[in-house]
């Protein structure tokens, strides 16, 4: 199949996850018109897409854009650890007795005719504000982290082949460069001033009965006031069904621990005020959330109560994760190394 084609009708669009299951979800519909997106390139399995390369989210479908890639390390719970690997885990534990792997994602930006279908939310970055007196929190629409492996990469001949009201001040069109669109020094005084909460760096992984769930941790700083200092956290979960049963997610279970020595327990329905089933043909859901301690570090773990469509109730374990502040240095580090 030479060109990739996306559903643009109704709200089935997102459905096309990938090539090959193209034809079978279209029997599935009944009224569907299509629109031409772009040649489908060969994904890379060694080194790293460039600045303005467009993409295909291989499991949530969305289009996109590639901002600039950072690395990350990966602690993965369901791969053995050489070095320990008679040792038992402690659930609990954040330590890392699971070995990191450093690996690359990608920030991207996501086409706004997409973001109403897709089953995540697309205001993933969030920073204080500059007032010091503001405990505001502030979101920029349309951005993502996106594993190497989660990238089916396209190329088009369409200046305007992705809306987002960032596309424009960011990139630039040029035919004959590979990939066409190019970035602007304003994406690069972007990255610049606002790596801080943009930046990645642990990204932690564990499958509980075919659940597999992803956190990502992200500083976002620190406010102060005469009394106190709260340090704020965002984190980013991806839940993935890889088995053949449905699953819905029916209740959270969070421990946090601060520096302080305080241990906090937190229950409730469902996330971000869903329950999200995940389905053979939808098996991923993506939130963000935020945590906020009094004290510069802690570390949150838990378990997710999920209910299989046989009835089957089981916990999913989260991962656990720390929560890391860090100083602002002057000098930007640069992704790119």
């Amino acid at each position: 199949m030479e060109f990739m084609r996306l559903y643009s009708g109704g709200k089935f669009r997102n459905t096309l996850l990938e090539v090959k299951n193209v034809f079978s979800k279209i029997q599935t519909l009944k009224y569907i018109r299509l629109a031409e997106v772009g040649k489908l390139s060969t994904p890379k399995l060694q080194g790293k897409y460039e600045t303005g390369q467009l993409i295909l989210h291989r499991v949530f479908g969305y289009r996109g854009v590639i901002l600039f890639p950072w690395l990350a390390r990966v602690y993965d719970r369901d791969l053995p650890n050489k070095k320990d690997e008679t040792d038992e885990i402690n659930v609990n534990s954040v330590g890392k007795e699971v070995k990191g792997r450093t690996h690359t994602f990608y920030q991207v930006l996501i086409d706004q005719r997409d973001c109403p279908f897709i089953r995540a939310q697309t205001e993933a970055v969030t920073f204080l504000g500059n007032n010091e007196s503001s405990r505001s929190l502030y979101a920029i629409p349309g951005l993502d982290y996106v594993a190497h492996e989660d990238i089916l990469p396209y190329s088009t001949t369409d200046k305007s082949a992705l809306q987002h009201e960032l596309f424009d001040k960011f990139l630039t069109f040029h035919p004959d460069h590979d990939p066409s669109f190019i970035g602007q020094e304003t994406l690069r005084a972007w990255q610049e001033k606002n790596h801080p909460w943009l930046e990645l760096s642990d990204v932690h992984k564990e499958t509980t009965e075919n659940i597999r769930v992803t956190v990502i941790p992200f500083y976002m700083g620190c406010r102060e006031t005469q009394t106190t200092s709260v340090y704020w956290w965002r984190y980013c979960i991806r839940l993935e069904n890889m088995g053949n049963l449905s699953v819905q997610l029916r209740e959270r279970h969070w421990r946090i621990f601060s520096l302080s020595g305080t241990l906090e327990t937190v229950r409730g329905r469902g996330v971000v005020g869903q329950e999200p089933v995940l389905s053979k043909t939808l098996p991923a859901f993506q939130y963000s959330s935020h945590v906020s301690l009094q004290a510069p570090s802690g570390h949150m773990w838990g378990t997710f109560r999920m209910e299989r469509e046989d009835g089957y109730t089981f916990d999913c374990r989260i991962p656990p994760f720390s929560l890391e502040s860090k100083v602002e240095e002057p000098s930007t580090p640069n992704p790119h190394s």
